[in-house]
């Protein structure tokens, strides 16, 4: 099936697709007051880069714009996710495709077995080749759609995977992930790139990413390395640039990893706030303080 570009429109409260909303009623009142959770994932690591899950909720004080906030909900747990790969499909991936693939089967394997899974391919256009599933074998007979050729629209396919997730992910699931495997800087997307950083900062899709380049490409593709970060900065995930292709498999694995070991942060938005950028900030306390947590650093409130 061949996606369609499109924009995002966030109505409302902000941070709608990125938190939960809900309206507190006063049986005596005429009105209701509209109240918006704003979720955390946050994953947590040593100075060897191993993750930490046995944090208890006084580690962790979140600022918002400099100001601390109260903690509703807090866990530290392995839930299912509305997942979708965005696998690079261009000319250059050609030679590429074998570990690639291999990577994203290793990838939903090490997944939550619950998890829900999209696959989109795409070159100058992007293609979902595979609607949510959780059945092994539907992925790999998409992810075998290979059709090497033409441009890199990075940015439209990831404007139009966030889409997908938003309308057509498990409403029960409140976590959404993208990892975006490619091998250069976008060369034919229509989406603008501030319009799109914009559009992820309104949503609470995670982006990780895998940006396969050879040691001569890297020194040609600056570029390319922060096409793909610029994706991923704004939602709190990381890039990974592996100098083999024997990394990328052990990499997708550790993304894996990643997303089932995060902890659930969850507070009010604060209100009576001008729209605008919202600066969210994590400090660690006590005996976690030696360790780095990775989190969304910030919303749009429209």
């Amino acid at each position: 099936m061949l996606l369609a570009a499109g924009l995002l429109l966030v109505v409302g409260g902000g941070f709608d697709s990125a938190a939960g909303q809900s309206e507190v009623c006063d049986p005596g009142v005429t009105f209701c007051v509209e109240t918006q959770r704003i979720v955390l994932h946050v994953s947590v690591v040593d100075r060897q880069d191993r993750f930490i899950t046995d944090l208890e909720r006084e580690a962790f004080a979140v600022l918002e714009d400099d100001k601390p906030q109260s903690l509703t909900y807090f866990a530290q747990e392995d839930v299912p996710v509305s997942i979708g790969l965005v696998i690079d499909n261009s000319g250059s991936m050609r030679e590429r495709r074998r570990q690639v693939n291999a990577a994203a089967l290793e990838f939903v394997k090490a997944s939550n077995p619950q998890d829900e899974v999209f696959i989109v391919n795409f070159n100058d256009e992007a293609y979902l080749d595979q609607d949510f599933t959780s059945d092994l074998a539907m992925m790999q007979d998409a992810l075998q759609q290979i059709d090497s050729r033409g441009g890199t629209a990075l940015y439209d396919a990831t404007s139009i995977s966030v889409d997908h997730l938003l309308k057509e992910g498990n409403k029960k699931y409140n976590k959404r992930a993208l990892l975006i495997i490619t091998d250069g800087e976008d060369t034919s997307s229509r989406m603008d790139l501030e319009v799109l950083v914009r559009k992820l900062q309104s949503t609470d899709v995670i982006i990780y990413g895998i940006g396969i380049l050879t040691e001569e490409e890297r020194r040609a593709a600056r570029r390319a390395e922060r096409h793909l970060r610029s994706l991923t900065r704004p939602t709190g995930g990381p890039a990974y640039f592996p100098l083999t292709f024997d990394e990328v498999v052990p990499l997708a694995k550790r993304i894996a990893a990643d997303i089932r070991n995060q902890y659930i942060l969850e507070y009010t938005r604060p209100p009576n706030k001008p729209s605008g950028y919202r600066r969210i900030r994590i400090e660690l306390k006590g005996k976690a303080r030696s360790n780095k947590a990775r989190y969304r650093p910030g919303y749009f409130a429209d």
